[in-house]
C-alpha cells in the first residue's frame, strides 16, 4: 500500500509538471493567434491539457480515498439556550 501511494505521488508530480508545461505552451500559442484564427495546434493542446488535468484529478482522488461522510445539517428552528 505504501509503495502504491509513493508511486501515485510520483506520477502526480510528473503529470503536474507536464500539465504546467502544456499550459504554458497553450498560452504561448493563444497569444500568437488572433480573433479570427485559432490553429489546430491550439485546439489539440487544449484537449491534451484537459485530459491530463482529469488524469491528475483522478490520481489525487485515489490517494485521498473516499470522501468522508459529513453529518447532515439540521433544519428547522434554532434552539435557544434557557434564560
Amino acid at each position: 500500500m505504501k509503495e502504491a501511494n509513493k508511486k501515485r505521488q510520483e506520477d502526480i508530480k510528473n503529470d503536474t509538471e507536464k500539465l504546467f508545461q502544456l499550459a504554458t505552451e497553450l498560452k504561448a500559442a493563444v497569444d500568437k493567434s488572433n480573433e479570427n484564427l485559432l490553429s489546430l495546434d491550439v485546439i489539440r493542446k487544449a484537449d491534451e491539457v484537459e485530459k491530463l488535468a482529469k488524469r491528475v484529478k483522478e490520481k489525487m482522488k485515489q490517494s485521498v480515498g473516499p470522501s468522508p461522510r459529513l453529518e447532515p445539517v439540521p433544519t428547522g428552528p434554532i434552539p435557544r439556550p434557557p434564560q
